[in-house]
């Protein structure tokens, strides 16, 4: 176990992040010094607070933001001895640590994205052809780029090892062989992995979040098979959505809408490719939660949720605000074609506890 422990830890905490100068300089327009925060973020959060913008907005504010990046269902294995915040992308494991720390006060939600799979125009064409996905037309092309996964029809075929050769449209295609599967994140140490997982049990039990041993036990050798096909796993998501986007690997990878988002809305149309955006009929919205652990990580909490020019910055990293669509709508209105800004159809699954979750991820790891 300990070895294990290691290892998670290692995989999990791949960097820091600075966002701003420390407090011996202070860049905030006023002139007086910044105070420093510290704490942990899930990666997915990386370039936010990266972001020079971020930087300067965050610094008018009298603060700088010094941060790692952990999976987030591993930062409860990091020491938080001396961090203001952490930052992990769902609620689950957010409530793990606000019990495991003592904080006090409820955390804060300022955006959050739903779960997505990006896939290349031939597999989805495919899986559209075999009653898998629904494409929805773009008038401005012959070639779909946005549709719905229905994960009804795609777990039973993951229960029954379905192949890409097995399916009517493949021929030909060398790229599509093999198990026909979708790319997540080790669901044991990662957020999106876990929410997957959530999602998939959700709709392979009748529609019936998983409560208890019980519930875990009906689903657990389907949970098993979506896992294991993939062999080695991530602990994040931006990995394998790189590898995605310069043609390499599974051509199924499930991500955050947000990284969608922020590719359309930095990339020109011709590094795009042949991306076409799936938004399963039931999802789960990874609501990025941030848990104060000082007055200070309060303060950035609040200011993320509040402060006008940092709520757009987030939108310009593919975020939605809480409670305020039109922010989100306005700025991906050139992308469209890509992105359901109103999430049409899509159902929220329930998420269970987090030790039903991470009871559930350690039996599909196996």
């Amino acid at each position: 176990m300990g070895i294990v422990l290691a290892v998670l830890l290692i995989g999990g905490v791949t960097a820091a992040v600075v966002a701003g100068r420390d407090s011996r300089g202070g860049n905030d327009d006023s002139g007086t010094a910044a105070t420093t925060v510290r704490g942990v973020i899930g990666s997915e959060k990386a370039e936010f607070f990266a972001d020079p913008d971020t930087v300067k907005a965050l610094a008018a504010r009298g603060l700088t933001v010094r941060a790692e990046t952990s999976g987030s269902w591993a930062m409860d294995q990091l020491s938080l001895a001396g961090q203001d915040f952490a930052f992990p992308g769902s609620k689950a494991p957010a409530d793990e640590l606000r019990r495991k720390s003592g904080a006090e006060g409820g955390p804060l939600r300022p955006f959050y994205s739903p779960l997505v799979v990006v896939a290349h125009r031939n597999a989805a064409e495919v899986l559209a052809a075999n009653g898998l996905v629904r494409l929805k037309a773009n008038g401005d092309s012959k070639f779909a780029t946005r549709g719905t996964l229905l994960m009804g029809p795609y777990l039973k075929a993951a229960e029954a090892d379905r192949t890409w050769q097995q399916l009517e449209g493949s021929s030909g295609q060398a790229e599509l062989s093999g198990t026909v599967f979708i790319t997540s994140t080790d669901p044991v140490s990662s957020n999106s992995g876990a929410l997957y997982l959530a999602a998939a049990s959700y709709v392979a039990d009748g529609g019936r979040v998983a409560a208890d041993l019980a519930a875990v036990d009906r689903t657990a050798g389907l949970m098993r098979k979506l896992v294991q096909v993939q062999g080695a796993q991530q602990t994040s998501s931006d990995a394998p959505f790189r590898d995605f986007i310069s043609g390499v690997g599974n051509p199924l990878v499930l991500v955050y809408e947000s990284q969608v988002a922020s590719l359309l809305t930095h990339s020109r149309r011709q590094e795009i490719g042949d991306l076409v955006v799936l938004y399963p009929d039931t999802t789960v919205s990874s609501d990025h939660t941030l848990v104060p652990l000082t007055a200070t990580g309060r303060r950035l909490g609040e200011l993320l949720s509040t402060d006008p020019r940092l709520r757009e910055l987030a939108v310009r990293h593919g975020f939605r605000p809480q409670g305020a669509a039109a922010e989100f709508t306005a700025a991906t209105e050139a992308h469209t074609d890509y992105i359901d800004q109103g999430l049409t159809g899509v159902r929220q699954a329930p998420v269970p506890t987090a030790e039903v979750l991470r009871t559930m991820a350690r039996r599909a790891r196996g």
